[in-house]
């Protein structure tokens, strides 16, 4: 393969399906990937070396919202390290379908990475409550143990979903690969990790993290509800029809 802009144009090829992405992801999360996935390819990285670099620029970020105080310098520096580290996600995904280097290792790699980063990045939001946050009430505590059990069930939930409507399905069955409406890909623009990210800009504001914050929990929450009854009928419907 030639030069870099041969490389892009290869990668546009190797992209996942639409459905299901919110505008963050298509728009931004996956194209900032493609250039990535593409310098990559030119340092001949492998896909899990890029992995392994999502997660250092990902955890780094995440161990500083633990370790250091809240202020507006941090709050720039977690937002570019967990932005990056999510791009760098995309990156490694493209990079398998384009250079057939994927595998079971590399997914499963990726996952771990992925529930590690949702579990560790509640877990320093909790940490940094108590040891920066001057809380109104020590009930705000259970806010960020709120947020992590709606992340990692919705987390683990959608896997299932995935896995157990592949053994359901009959062969020829629609693969889901039709383009997501545009409405439905704004709707989901409050469940996306990249506008979860967003929310750390306020760092160095805590008050308005605070609440910044327990405003997504709430979404989240109530995406959970609606993802998991619409997961369950899905699976019902598979069983009905076979």
């Amino acid at each position: 393969m030639g030069s870099t802009g041969t490389v892009l144009r290869e990668l546009r090829g190797a992209q996942k399906p639409a459905k299901g992405v919110s505008l963050y992801s298509r728009y931004v999360n996956r194209p900032a990937g493609r250039v990535l996935a593409a310098a990559a390819y030119r340092l001949g990285m492998t896909p899990n070396q890029v992995t392994s670099v999502s997660a250092a620029f990902t955890f780094a970020a995440i161990a500083s919202v633990a370790l250091v105080r809240p202020s507006s310098w941090l709050a720039v520096a977690v937002y570019a390290g967990l932005v990056i580290g999510f791009a760098l996600d995309s990156a490694d995904g493209q990079l398998a379908r384009l250079t057939g280097r994927g595998g079971p290792d590399g997914e499963w790699l990726d996952h771990v990475v992925d529930c590690a980063k949702m579990i560790l990045v509640h877990t320093a939001v909790l940490i940094s409550f108590h040891r920066f946050g001057r809380l109104p009430g020590e009930g705000w505590l259970l806010l960020p143990l709120g947020f992590l059990f709606t992340a990692v069930l919705t987390f683990c939930a959608g896997l299932l979903r995935e896995q157990l409507g592949r053994a359901a399905a009959r062969p020829g069955a629609d693969s889901g690969t039709a383009p997501v409406p545009r409405l439905r890909a704004v709707a989901l623009l409050p469940a996306d990790y990249g506008v979860f990210c967003v929310v750390f800009l306020l760092l160095g504001a805590p008050t308005a993290f605070r609440f910044g914050y327990a405003a997504l929990a709430t979404v989240h929450a109530l995406f959970l509800v609606a993802f998991l009854t619409k997961w369950f009928r899905e699976l019902r419907a598979l069983r009905t029809a076979g």
